[in-house]
């Protein structure tokens, strides 16, 4: 951005704070009648409805001291963030339904208690990310939840205007400036200067927040230069490919309030302050339609979920400045309930955002090589089929980091033959000592050797080289120097090539791993993830390792040197993001005889 912007003098002569940031013309009543009887809103507000009529016949959830002492005493969250998130998806279920339906008093007092609730709230941080040892700590933290809230109870404020009681429009006034405002302009925070998605969450909540409220100039002014630098903290997380190394959710959340920041920063400042020109920003945006392989399928590495919705709201927002970004296919439009964190900004934005008029498609095929991120990501059309191949390089510390490097992924007609597990519960050990001790982070749980029992280690120093790297109509192709990944003394090098051939009806994929040794290896694991119950089978004379689809008209068979290699299948669990138990299979291919120059091939063949 330019560094000689006259950041006070735009501030004085900014545009007003009101509803003209959200509707044409401001016409809010106009907008909701709209919206109330045009069919592509008919889906969402049914699901409003519901979980309106829901809530109605519940009473608020209390966060009690037992609750928010849990992560202390056991370093679990869940239970107490259940509670917290119910709270939220209250308060924004109301909330629209007191937009959508101004008539309905018993939507507009349902809402007053709940924000009158979220106002007596001890924190609106999360226990995870307070120092617990004092309330004078507490009080001094500004997390993403907190910095949410405030920005989310700014703005009910000003689109209920008069629905809400004087005093609790007061109130809201009053505790986000003594929970955001002052804690911020206090002290530093250490998100400020991260380079990934808390500076974007957090600065871009406290900077929409103080947008919405704050009426001294000089004061809005050392807010949003605190602000403006840790936006540009967050883009140094990105490379010039654009691509979000915490994966597809991270892209939503994180991006996601990096743009609803620069939108209401570029309207105020009447356009002197827009994000959304720079290069870096252009190329972030177009990261979601890279990284879908088929369907809901999307290349999850890190702490990402392996199937994803899209807000559509933001995608259509984006399309509408972008000309080469991609409207998504509609059935991958995330649904109201599913944000299970309950946020009001992706919320209201999917529906002040959704352009009727985009209808989208799913993505056809594609190749790209994110250059900075090291993933390749191919998308094959056959029929009415996706076939789908992602693969990484990196560093084994990236943000939501996990021991991956060489890992892929294999989609096909529907179903992912070679996974990643993703993200786990998130607990305290998650966070610390423990953290590769989890099937999903460490290497254990990827699609990469064990060398003499052991897996891959995290650190800058353990790095994917480049080798080789092609796009091509009928073939692309990876080669990888993995060798740094692996403290083995006795491993002088691993070249990992993979090559997805594109040239048949399907295509297919060929690892091929070469390992040097001063000495054989005293033992050598070649894995693979999947959550698909694998078969070794004899297909053509040959044992082969077989997948079958739950209705069995689809399938992948894997296949390998019988003569060199043993395969076996192990079957193990891990707690998901969910906090439930997911099952999956290590299929595992082990040298009869390890030596110390072997050069070990996998194929893998769509059926």
């Amino acid at each position: 951005m330019e560094k000689n912007r006259e950041l006070g003098s735009i501030v004085r002569r900014m545009a007003p704070a009101d509803l003209g940031l959200y509707y044409p013309g401001g016409d809010q009543r106009c907008f909701w009648q709209g919206v109330l009887s045009h069919p592509a809103y008919r889906s969402a507000l049914r699901e409003i409805e519901e979980e309106g009529m829901r809530l109605s016949q519940e009473s608020i959830p209390q966060v009690t001291y037992g609750l928010f002492a849990l992560f202390e005493r056991q370093g679990t969250r869940l239970e107490y963030e259940r509670v917290y998130f119910e709270r939220r998806r209250r308060m924004n279920t109301f909330a629209l339904l007191s937009l959508l339906y101004p008539e309905r008093e018993d939507y507009q007092i349902a809402l007053h208690d709940i924000l009158w609730a979220i106002c007596d709230e001890f924190t609106w941080c999360l226990p995870a990310h307070v120092d617990a040892s004092s309330s004078e700590k507490i009080r001094a933290t500004i997390d993403l939840f907190s910095a949410e809230t405030g920005f989310s109870l700014s703005e009910i404020r000003l689109l209920l205007g008069d629905m809400l009681p004087p005093l609790l429009r007061s109130r809201i006034a009053d505790e986000v400036n003594e929970r955001l405002f002052e804690p911020f302009l206090d002290h530093m925070h250490g998100w400020e200067t991260a380079t990934h998605n808390w500076a974007a969450v957090c600065a871009g909540s406290v900077g929409s927040a103080a947008l919405l409220l704050m009426q001294d100039s000089e004061r809005l002014t050392q807010i949003l230069k605190r602000t403006e630098s840790s936006m540009a903290c967050y883009l140094e997380g990105f490379g010039a490919d654009g691509a979000c190394l915490e994966g597809l959710g991270y892209w939503n959340y994180g991006f996601g309030y990096f743009v609803y920041y620069a939108d209401l920063l570029r309207k105020r400042s009447r356009g002197a302050i827009d994000w959304l020109r720079e290069e870096k920003v252009s190329q972030i945006a177009l990261f979601q339609q890279k990284c879908f392989l088929g369907g809901g399928a999307v290349a999850n590495f890190s702490d990402s979920q392996p199937q994803a919705a899209v807000q559509t709201g933001l995608s259509h927002y984006l399309a509408g400045i972008y000309e080469v970004f991609e409207s998504p296919p509609l059935s991958l439009s995330a649904g109201y309930r599913e944000d299970h964190c309950s946020r009001w900004a992706p919320a209201l934005r999917n529906l002040i955002w959704l352009d009727p008029g985009r209808t989208g498609k799913e993505w056809g095929a594609a190749d790209y090589y994110l250059e900075d991120a090291q993933w390749l990501i191919s998308r094959v059309a056959s029929g009415h089929d996706r076939y789908g191949f992602a693969a990484k390089g990196g560093r084994n510390d990236e943000p939501h980091n996990h021991n991956d490097l060489g890992h892929f992924i294999l989609y096909g007609a529907g179903e992912v033959w070679c996974s990643d597990l993703g993200s786990g519960e998130y607990t305290a050990d998650y966070f610390g000592e423990g953290r590769y001790g989890y099937d999903c982070n460490g290497s254990q749980g990827h699609s990469v050797p064990v060398i003499n029992g052991r897996g891959q280690s995290e650190g800058p120093d353990s790095e994917a080289i480049v080798l080789e790297v092609s796009i091509e109509t009928e073939e692309d192709r990876l080669r990888l120097d993995l060798t740094k990944a692996y403290r083995e003394p006795e491993l002088l090098g691993l070249i990992r090539t993979m090559v997805w051939n594109k040239r048949g009806p399907q295509p297919e994929l060929t690892v091929i791993d070469e390992y040097r040794f001063n000495r054989p290896p005293d033992s050598l694991l070649e894995r693979i993830v999947t959550r698909i119950k694998p078969d070794i089978r004899v297909l053509d004379g040959e044992h082969a390792v077989v997948l079958r689809s739950g209705n069995g008209k689809s399938g992948l068979v894997i296949r390998y040197d019988e003569g060199r290699l043993t395969a076996s299948v192990q079957a193990r669990s891990y707690r998901d993001h969910y906090g439930k138990e997911a099952l999956w299979y290590a299929i595992d291919f082990e040298p009869k005889q390890p030596e110390a120059f072997m050069t070990l091939a996998f194929e893998f063949r769509f059926i």
